[in-house]
């Protein structure tokens, strides 16, 4: 009879613990670098998806999708569409996806308006075929500070900005605001592209609000 008792109570356990993983809402976090978390000592706690993560708190798991370099355009020096990033994404199996990408395209010789364009909606599509169905975040990109690498702030403000924000209202998508949310804080830039803790926590904040308001 005590064994049974016990037995009952494990079992109530797995079938109470399988419940909560069902109900947990999954969130990828796709970017370049500014997600992954360059320029933040420890990027696997600091950096923005852990910072949502833990703004976020029960019933959220989010998981750190960003690749250093990586582009929209898929004739970047590393398109996003080929790195392991995105396939983890598909493994992940979200309910929701923040797309940060855009930065590293601004270089001079990779930016293509049309080009960006067509690669992103591609994007778009290509996630709305996971059978989770997730709810697609577009975010503008963070500030510019300081023209290096070959991204440049004339590019985002003329050219990337009006691209990301004409592929959101087509696609009838809610919009994060990451641009204003940081403008006005170079102090949190240390390098001038990337943020520091203070800018991801910035980031996790905008990213969080935003997704509970449609949640």
């Amino acid at each position: 009879m005590r064994k049974l008792f016990w037995m009952f109570i494990v079992l109530s356990g797995v079938l109470a613990s399988c419940t909560t993983s069902e109900k947990e809402i999954k969130i990828a976090c796709v970017g370049n670098s500014i997600t992954e978390g360059a320029s933040i000592k420890w990027e696997s706690r600091f950096g923005y998806p852990m910072i949502l993560d833990s703004i976020l708190g029960e019933g959220y798991s989010v998981l750190n999708c960003g690749r250093s370099a990586a582009t929209m355009l898929k004739k970047g020096n590393l398109p996003y569409w080929t790195t392991n990033e995105f396939s983890n994404v598909f493994a992940f199996q979200p309910n929701i996806i923040v797309m940060k990408l855009g930065t590293n395209d601004t270089k001079l010789s990779h930016w293509n308006p049309a080009d960006f364009e067509k690669d992103y909606q591609a994007m778009i599509d290509t996630f709305k075929t996971i059978p989770t169905n997730p709810k697609i975040f577009i975010c503008l990109p963070v500030p510019v500070y300081e023209d290096k690498w070959g991204i440049n702030d004339s590019t985002l403000q003329a050219g990337l900005l009006p691209a990301i924000q004409k592929i959101a209202k087509a696609n009838n998508l809610p919009i994060v605001d990451l641009l204003s949310a940081l403008n006005n804080r170079p102090e949190y830039f240390p390098d001038g592209i990337h943020p520091n803790e203070k800018g991801a926590k910035v980031m996790a904040e905008t990213v969080a609000k935003a997704i509970l308001e449609k949640n």
